[in-house]
């Protein structure tokens, strides 16, 4: 194996040179255990071929790029909206269940975002107070209140994070079936990663 401080010196030069867009993270090649994890505490990288190591390094530099494009989103939205991520939430499940005819309540949102009732009130506060969103008689619920999205708001969520999501689903669209299936199979297998045992291993 290439001694890690060359590797770490030659490999940062050769990727910026190659993309001075990539962030530092990938230039630098800290998604490779030959750098990050040179003495092996982490990642058994002797089991992997030369070619087998790259390849994965490419996935996880890819899956960084993807991760960065979501924060750009996330944060862009924020600032054209000038929302926070639970207001966003809120507006996108009240516009999904007003275009299936269903009327949303505190209640709806509260389940949804998975935040108290006191929490769901000051966030709706928030956004009758800056035009977002209206307050109205539920039609068949006399002890609730519907929440109306107001069109303004519902025409620059669809400008910014829905466009986005149409984006994003026909790059999936393109895929083959097969194709789907592995990166269903992928991603699936990273959501099951857990953080659980990281308190265990820092007390040890």
């Amino acid at each position: 194996m290439l001694d890690a401080c060359y590797y770490f010196e030659r490999g940062s030069v050769d990727a910026v040179t190659a993309d001075r867009e990539d962030p530092p993270e990938i230039a630098l090649r800290l998604h490779d255990p030959r750098v990050m994890d040179s003495a092996g505490r982490l990642v058994d990288s002797g089991a992997l071929s030369a070619e087998d190591l790259d390849g994965t390094v490419r996935v996880m530099d890819a899956l960084f790029r993807w991760r960065e494009a979501e924060r750009r989103v996330s944060e862009a939205s924020r600032r054209f909206m000038r929302l926070g991520d639970s207001d966003m939430k809120a507006l996108r499940f009240a516009i999904v269940a007003a275009d299936h005819g269903r009327h949303v309540t505190a209640r709806d949102l509260a389940e949804h975002l998975g935040v108290s009732s006191a929490s769901v009130t000051k966030l709706l506060d928030r956004l009758e107070t800056g035009g977002h969103i209206r307050r109205t008689p539920h039609p068949t619920d006399r002890r609730a209140l519907a929440i109306v999205v107001s069109p303004e708001t519902r025409i620059a969520a669809e400008t910014t994070i829905g466009r986005e999501h149409a984006r994003r689903f026909r790059v999936a669209a393109a895929l083959e079936p097969a194709e789907r299936e592995v990166v269903i199979r992928f991603l699936d297998a990273l959501g099951e990663t857990s953080e659980t045992d990281w308190g265990e291993t820092a007390q040890r």
